[in-house]
């Protein structure tokens, strides 16, 4: 753990995409906390702590400045420094470089990739806007939500109904903005559906991709250049002690406001005003519900149908865990069986450990793939790429490391994702 935590040396911890303060940049500490399963993990979270997505035996992990510690002995809990990061000097990346931080492509490349796979290979490739991010609405800068349905065209094929003839795998990347593994790997995987042996399973198959779910909070990643920010909320809202922004995977309307959320704006797991209250939220589930069938009755323990199909995935970072539903509970859900068996299939290609968020981490609420499962009865799923330990663990691993570390790993994930969508349950 060690190892991973100290790539996190290289950040700034900036909390907006402006200079350091006239005070300077200040140091960061990962504290390890005694939290085991249950109980004492909840406390922790819902104390609105930066709690990182990994665990350690019955200990989780916190980020945070000098005061930190002292806040949570004061809290009842026993943190111990786990490391002591030395401030880092901002450097800005340019304007007009399509990359920060030897290599990761920027918001901007990231919307122009998208046009350009289109353009190349319009037999395959559609980009749909499905939204803008908050700033946007704002007037105040932003970006169109994108995304890019990509199938061996007939007609019919990237529409927006759920009546479409052919099943639908949806993969995302950076809902968490300083999860910038996962923006690549959604990268990696247009490149690869339009030009490798993955483009044969699209004759029956649409696969939609959204690599950047949270434009504006990227932004503030990606403002950092060579010491990208560890921002993990979207754009909306002000804290003069905290991180600007809402929390968009604890913001759905599935148990909102219930475990592992805070009502503190400076949170890092602020759950916003109310449920669904961003448009990232809002957009994302109007494409759902444009993209699947209702197969699922109202209530916890209600199945889906049999032939529900379709998958969801939401790539996250770090851990090595497929998660899927119940995250706000360790209640099972009524197809708790053919979840937990695509779960292990997809572990099983990566050395992943497989279960529910409560049973190997902690249990949130508000989390959008719960959202996806209550509200239309398609499998969903949660993936935290990367490990805890060596050179590629942590949230910012040298840019060498997607290619050889982490796409062979999430690739065989992802084809067996394809494969599963057709009849998942």
């Amino acid at each position: 753990m060690r190892t991973a935590l100290a790539l996190l040396a290289c950040l700034g911890l900036l909390l907006s995409p402006a200079p350091a303060p006239a005070e300077g940049p200040q140091a960061t500490f990962v504290l390890r906390v005694p939290a085991p399963l249950g109980a004492e993990a909840q406390r922790l979270l819902g104390s609105g702590y930066d709690v990182l997505e990994q665990r350690d035996g019955a200990d989780l992990f916190v980020v945070g400045d000098a005061h930190t510690a002292d806040e949570l002995r004061s809290d009842g809990f026993r943190p111990s420094v786990e490391t002591a990061m030395p401030p880092s000097q901002w450097a800005p990346r340019s304007l007009g470089d399509a990359t920060y931080y030897g290599g990761y492509r920027t918001v901007t490349a990231h919307i122009a990739h998208l046009d350009e796979v289109a353009q190349a290979h319009p037999d395959l490739a559609t980009v749909v806007d499905y939204g803008d991010s908050w700033r946007k609405t704002q007037g105040s800068g932003g970006y169109d939500l994108k995304a890019i349905c990509i199938t061996r065209k007939t007609s019919g094929d990237c529409a927006l109904t759920p009546t479409a003839p052919k099943p639908r795998l949806f993969v995302m990347g950076q809902l968490h903005a300083r999860e910038i593994t996962t923006g690549d790997m959604a990268w990696r995987f247009i490149d690869d559906l339009v030009s490798s042996d993955l483009t044969a399973m699209l004759g029956d198959l649409e696969v939609w991709v959204v690599p950047i779910a949270n434009p504006d909070g990227v932004e503030i990643v990606e403002s950092g250049g060579d010491s990208p920010v560890l921002h993990r909320k979207n754009a909306h809202g002000d804290c003069s002690s905290g991180p600007r922004g809402v929390d968009l995977n604890r913001n759905a309307g599935s148990h909102w406001g219930e475990v592992g959320t805070s009502a503190n704006k400076c949170s890092d797991i602020y759950r916003g005003s109310r449920a669904d209250s961003e448009v990232e939220t809002q957009a994302l589930e109007s494409l759902w519900r444009k993209l699947y069938r209702d197969t699922r009755a109202p209530g916890d323990t209600a199945a889906a149908a049999a032939d529900t199909t379709g998958a969801v995935i939401s790539m996250h970072s770090y851990g090595n865990y497929v998660l899927f539903p119940w995250g706000w509970s360790t209640q099972k859900t009524g197809n708790d069986a053919a979840l937990r068996k695509m779960a292990q299939d997809m572990a099983s290609l990566s050395g992943f450990q497989a279960g529910q968020p409560g049973e190997v981490l902690y249990n949130a609420s508000g989390a959008t793939d719960d959202w996806v499962y209550e509200d239309l009865g398609v499998p969903s799923f949660v993936w935290e790429i990367g490990a805890s330990s060596g050179t590629c663990g942590g949230f910012l691993p040298p840019y060498s490391c997607q290619k050889d570390a982490h796409w062979p790993k999430v690739r065989s994930m992802l084809v067996s994702a394809m494969n599963a969508a057709h009849k998942p349950y």
